[in-house]
């Protein structure tokens, strides 16, 4: 036997053992810093300051909205959103005012308020939307002075 030479396996030892843990840990601890970072920067914020102030007043504000019959549809057509409300036979409804914020559920850095128009049948305003999918947070006032106040779904298709 010239040359040859036999060789020992190696050994799984202790410093072995603490670095798989630590790298093990390492990876996981990484990853939830970084999912709860991602988390908290992209939380839009509080809808209400006091929820129990604004609970004392939310079934006043149910049942004048529900008086009112309307019904909302959004919907996206090229470089244009159109908002339809109608009321209680279908016919459109021209409101005393009409402010919005158009955006994602998950995040404000793609909100726009777009100022919205009444052509006769609905209100339309010029928007630039990515497809997928898109909230509308809407504040109208009825030419009674009674708000309503609606959160409508936007699926954008292109």
């Amino acid at each position: 036997m010239t040359g040859e030479t036999t060789r020992k396996p190696r050994e799984f030892t202790g410093k072995h053992m603490l670095a798989l843990c630590v790298g093990f840990f390492g990876i996981i601890i990484t990853v939830n810093v970084y999912m709860a970072y991602s988390a908290v920067s992209t939380f839009p914020g509080l809808e209400v300051k006091n929820s129990y102030v604004a609970s004392q007043q939310f079934d006043t504000r149910r049942a004048a909205q529900e008086a009112l019959g309307w019904s909302v549809y959004a919907s996206a057509v090229g470089e244009e959103v159109k908002l339809e409300i109608t009321d209680r036979d279908g016919q459109p409804v021209e409101v005393a005012s009409l402010t919005a914020t158009l955006g994602r559920a998950t995040h404000v850095k793609d909100d726009q308020n777009p100022q919205f128009v009444f052509d006769g049948s609905a209100y339309v305003a010029p928007a630039e939307l990515a497809p997928g999918n898109w909230n509308i947070r809407m504040i109208a006032r009825a030419k009674d002075g009674t708000e309503f106040t609606q959160r409508v779904i936007l699926h954008v298709k292109k």
